[in-house]
């Protein structure tokens, strides 16, 4: 008894500690807040600086406290960034932007649409100036767009040309006794090429060859309009490899410390006081102003990452959260039409067919239009095929259409290592599928009869949504990835452009001059996450942290590969670009 009271008082005192603590928190909060939204004056530089990861869609969540503490990893959301420089751009205080940092995870054609974006503030006779100790391919893509490019004096501007690596583990397999049974429709649905080859398939040498080739020509021609080179003779001669060659071959302006830097912009601005706005008190700024809102309303839907079967979440997309969300823009009458924001490599069939169908039914109500992010890939573009019409980037990864599935099998590492399995069953279809037994080739035939049919649905679905035969869809289908410069020659998106283009093309349609945007879904705060208490609770320090993020990601992409328990239509795992 005495032991119970102990136990009881000790959770009572740490529960009160925890309340003492979050009272304390909220009221650093409300001090902190005063500060929350900073004065920006005129003749300001906006500086973009983003380190930490680029969602598509960030909801804004003012935590106070967790940023005083520095408990959370700054994350922004590509819908922040956009409305802070199309802000920017006719905001007279800001007469500039410097290019610094950008997320690693940022993607080809989110660089793309920015780009744009940064090309429309300097047509409104404001400046762009960047600066780097070192510009990646990608960083160097986007910053070619600045006016005036500085690099530090034993700094390098990476351009040598697209690349994408493939693992193949057949070998593997055999060594070790673990298979994968694969089923698959699609002569390019290379996915799963890795578990049955050694090598490239002729056909997935051939898509990848063209997806890589097709991307760097929007890159070259980028650059070379920005920068007037010559990038072809830039990439074979290295001309990058060394600040003094880039200089000497235009790839940049000039060799500066950071602190030069600063009086270069100091310069441009006319002044002696460089006033510079951070990039997050902008967004802050930017998006209190969006509290002002129009009765009529584009709901903007975003759909990003992996698509599964369930509830879903802010980077998982799942028929829970999008049917709500697409049900509730249809049905709201201040929403007048819809866009449609996918960013996705596909996952689950079933999980696709029904977010299809929650399209399906929103167009009943009002317009729907897709906007393509990165990605929109197989069941990517399985939800986005039944819109009324589909804008995509020219570094728009879509299309694979096509479905497959994989059958994990440990039999032979089980036996090798004496590990055996009995079964006792009422019928014989009782257990279809274990993973330490041999694959039952009637469930295999059931598998494939499956994976045949879903196939034929895709197939149909979208070639009623594209106004195409089912014979043409499948000649352009067979899982093969396209960019969206390709997927609009062959007819499976309508138009290049950003989503701010699908956004008004969604207004047009519907005839509005003024409208507020509306952002689904919703997404619940974490109440751990929102007091900042995770980093006391769980330790921080994972593998991650000790092997070479190349490889991270490799292993997480296997490990969600094992872990599908249905139908996929999905992209090619491997699909990283660099």
């Amino acid at each position: 008894m005495i032991f119970l009271k102990n136990v009881l008082s000790s959770l009572v005192a740490i529960w009160l500690a925890i309340v003492l603590f979050v009272l304390v928190g909220f009221g650093i909060a409300i001090v902190a807040s005063k500060d929350a939204v900073k004065e920006i004056k005129s003749n300001s530089v906006l500086e973009i600086n983003m380190m930490g990861e680029l969602n598509d869609y960030a909801p804004m969540e003012i935590n106070p406290l967790s940023e005083i503490l520095g408990f959370d990893a700054q994350t922004y959301g590509f819908n922040a960034v956009c409305k802070a420089i199309e802000s920017a751009t006719y905001d007279d205080r800001i007469k500039g932007i410097s290019l610094r940092n950008i997320p690693e995870n940022i993607g080809w054609a989110q660089i793309t649409a920015l780009r744009k974006m940064l090309d429309t503030f300097k047509q409104e006779g404001k400046f762009v100036y960047a600066y780097d100790d070192v510009y990646s391919q990608k960083k160097y893509y986007l910053n070619s767009i600045a006016d005036s490019l500085y690099i530090s004096p034993l700094g390098y501007v990476e351009l040598k040309g697209l690349h994408s690596e493939v693992l193949f583990y057949k070998d593997f397999q055999e060594k070790y006794g673990v298979k994968m049974e694969v089923i698959r429709h699609g002569k390019y649905k290379s996915a799963v090429e890795p578990f049955i080859a050694n090598e490239m398939s002729p056909a997935n040498r051939e898509q990848i060859s063209e997806l890589i080739t097709s991307l760097w020509q929007e890159v070259d021609t980028s650059v070379k309009a920005s920068r007037d080179i010559d990038v072809e003779d830039a990439v074979m001669n290295l001309y990058g490899k060394s600040s003094e060659s880039a200089l000497e071959h235009h790839l940049i302006d000039a060799i500066v410390y950071e602190d030069a830097y600063g009086d270069m912009l100091k310069k441009k601005l006319g002044k002696d006081e460089l006033r510079k706005v951070s990039f997050s008190d902008y967004i802050m700024q930017t998006s209190l102003m969006d509290l002002i809102e129009e009765k009529s309303k584009i709901a903007v839907v975003y759909a990003q990452g992996e698509i599964i079967y369930g509830q879903g979440e802010l980077t998982k997309i799942a028929p829970d959260k999008m049917i709500k969300a697409l049900d509730k823009a249809a049905k709201d009458k201040d929403v007048k039409a819809i866009v449609f924001r996918i960013n996705s490599p596909g996952g689950s069939a079933l999980a696709s067919d029904l977010i299809w169908r929650a399209v399906e039914n929103a167009r009943k109500e009002k317009p729907v239009i897709v906007s393509m992010g990165n990605l929109a890939a197989s069941g990517g573009y399985y939800i986005a095929c039944a819109a009324d019409k589909i804008y995509a980037e020219p570094t728009t990864i879509t299309g694979s259409i096509g479905v497959f599935g994989v059958l994990p099998n440990a039999a032979e590492l089980s036996e090798n290592i004496g590990i055996h399995s009995q079964v006792v069953s009422t019928h014989n279809n009782g257990m279809h599928y274990s993973a330490m037994r041999p694959v039952d080739e009637r469930f295999k035939n059931v598998v494939k009869e499956s994976i045949e049919n879903i196939y034929d649905v895709f197939l149909q679905r979208v070639a009623d949504g594209r106004g195409m035969t089912k014979e043409k869809v499948n000649e352009i289908a067979q899982g093969r990835v396209w960019t969206g410069a390709s997927a609009l020659e062959i007819g499976l998106i309508d138009e290049l452009g950003s989503l701010d283009d699908a956004i008004a093309y969604a207004a047009s349609q519907v005839e509005l001059k003024e409208y507020s945007i509306m952002e689904l879904p919703n997404y619940e705060i974490d109440f751990k996450k929102m007091i900042g208490l995770s980093p006391f609770i769980k330790a921080q320090i994972g593998i991650e942290e000790i092997l070479p993020s190349e490889l991270v990601d490799k292993a997480a992409s296997l490990k969600n590969l094992f872990e599908t328990k249905s139908t996929q239509a999905r992209m090619p795992f491997e699909m990283k670009i660099e």
